[in-house]
Order: structure tokens, then sequence, then C-alpha cells
């Protein structure tokens, strides 16, 4: 029985988007930093990792939604996770946070900050 979970992961990836509530929002767009870890059982034959998570596929599904617009960060870190489980099912958890730098609100806000996480286990 395998024992090892292996990570892979993408730290501080910056993006300009124009995800928002407000419409307001969705015209002058924001910055946006996401973080992407996922987890798993890695499967070693001969040597070789059967199964493992490639960051650049990670890469390229932030950068997909993150040229979407929504209201909701939710959403964008929902679809987020819904195209990694379809890329790689055996993932068993997913933890996906975006930081939205600036926000249009009083006071003086470094970043608001949503996280969204996917355990398979509680399916």
């Amino acid at each position: 029985m395998n024992h090892f979970k292996q990570t892979v992961a993408l730290k501080e990836v910056s993006c300009f988007a124009l995800h928002g509530w407000y419409p307001e929002e969705q015209l002058i767009g924001n910055h946006f930093i996401i973080d992407l870890e996922t987890k798993f059982t890695p499967l070693v034959i001969d040597d070789e990792l059967s199964n493992t998570v490639n960051y650049e596929d990670l890469n390229t599904i932030i950068l997909y939604e993150m040229k979407k617009t929504q209201k909701l960060l939710e959403t964008v870190l929902n679809n987020i996770i819904l195209k990694v489980i379809k890329l790689y099912p055996f993932v068993e958890t997913i933890n996906v946070s975006i930081r939205k730098l600036n926000p249009p609100m009083e006071g003086q806000i470094g970043h608001s900050f949503v996280k969204l996480t996917y355990n398979a286990s509680a399916q």
C-alpha cells in the first residue's frame, strides 16, 4: 500500500481580469493572484510516474477561467476545480484560492480572499 502523497501546485499566478459583482468592476477590471494545489497518491512503475499532474495544464486552466468574466469569484474557483477533476480524476484534494488586489471598497485593503476546497473522499 502506498502511503505517500504528492503535491503539484502553482503559487501566486498573477492575472488581470474583469471579475466582480458590480458592473464597474467588469469594465475596469482588477489584478488577481491565484494559488492552486493538488494532492494525490503517486503511482511509480519501473522508475516512472504513471499518474501525476502537469502544472502547465494547471496554468492553462487558470488562465482560461480568468478570461471568462464572472460576478462571483466562487464561480471562477468552482470552474477551475471542475476542469482539474475532469483532466485528472485521480486527484484526491484540490485547494484553490484567489485574491483580488485593492478591492474597490472604502479604506485601505490589501486584498480580498476566497478559497474553495475539493476533497474526493468527502463524495
